[in-house]
């Protein structure tokens, strides 16, 4: 992610002395993203990724941290909290909560082939299904609420199309929340953010290799069909135009649907939940496009994407789930 917090070689050797990793041998930040600071971390033990928190706080934290020790320790494939000598998995650098977690192999695919849609629908319904029995509870927090307390603060920086096109789909969400069939669906913790950046393949594009999901703080316990509708809505969809690519769609489904069923009701959801979670991205990026906090090294993703992406969803003929 962005680099916010500097973390020198001397810092890390500091961090390093209450784990049992081995000896520092490199530190390199990764520029990419907008959310947390994280630097690619190498020790005589291994390869692990340092992540400092810059908007979660401490007391959120152990969700996330707790969630990927949970699903790792059931063999799905998520980077693994490394335990401090002290038994925890969290601590602190520059004032920031921070955790050290495994470095999993490969890199992310920016162009996606069904392969890697079937491997990536898989492994989300197996996530979902090993967290069943997880034991701590957070909401989504990017869901709703949020969405409501958002909208007006980007309303100013909309044009009256766009205005009308937000204000409606935030209405319309909240309608269709409030139906017992919509708070029925199946839920559970969900990772929230499973786009193309965070899933690692290995292996070669014609024959890929799960390598793992990264990046779960943006996690929370929601609807799994939220998460389905996030994933497809950018492994899936041409970003020229938002419309969605069949054939990656059939097989993400698929695959995932192989795994855990869809219920008649998450079928009936489906159009709407492909709009929320359109409407979710398109909040966030017009947020942090137009009132970013400062970073040493920040690209705010274009929000026009996903405004395209959410006009596509209203759109009639959206596929059905199997």
């Amino acid at each position: 992610m962005a680099v916010f917090t500097p973390v020198s070689d001397d810092d890390a050797r500091t961090l390093l002395a209450n784990f049992d990793l081995g000896d520092l041998v490199s530190l390199r930040g990764i520029t990419a993203g907008i959310e947390n600071t994280n630097y690619f971390l190498i020790t005589t033990r291994g390869e692990y990724v340092l992540t400092l928190f810059e908007v979660l706080t401490q007391a959120q934290l152990p969700f996330y941290i707790e969630l990927m020790h949970h699903l790792a320790s059931r063999g799905v494939p998520v980077p693994q909290p490394q335990t401090l000598r002290d038994g925890s998995r969290l601590t602190s650098l520059h004032g920031k909560p921070c955790a050290i977690v495994t470095r999993l192999p490969g890199g992310y695919e920016p162009a996606p082939g069904a392969a890697h849609c079937a491997l990536a629908g898989a492994t989300l319904a197996r996530a979902h299904l090993a967290a069943r029995d997880f034991p701590l509870q957070q909401p989504n927090l990017r869901g709703l609420a949020w969405w409501v307390e958002t909208g007006p603060k980007v309303l100013p920086f909309l044009d009256a199309a766009q205005a009308q096109l937000l204000t409606r789909e935030l209405d319309d969400q909240q309608r269709v929340a409030a139906t017992p069939a919509w708070q029925a669906l199946p839920c559970g913790p969900a990772h929230c953010d499973l786009f193309r950046d965070n899933v690692l393949f290995a292996g070669t594009f014609e024959d890929p290799l799960m390598g793992g999901i990264i990046d779960f703080y943006f996690a929370g316990c929601d609807t799994w069909l939220f998460d389905v509708a996030v994933s497809v809505n950018d492994w899936c969809t041409e970003r020229e135009n938002g419309v969605f690519v069949p054939s990656l769609l059939q097989a993400w489904l698929q695959a995932y649907a192989a795994v855990r069923p869809f219920t008649d009701g998450e079928r009936q959801a489906w159009p709407h939940m492909l709009r929320a979670a359109a409407l979710r991205f398109w909040l966030s990026r017009l947020y942090d496009y137009f009132l970013p906090r400062p970073a040493q090294t920040l690209k705010p993703h274009d929000p026009r994407h996903f405004e395209r992406v959410l006009q596509a969803r209203h759109r009639p003929g959206l596929p059905a789930l199997p």
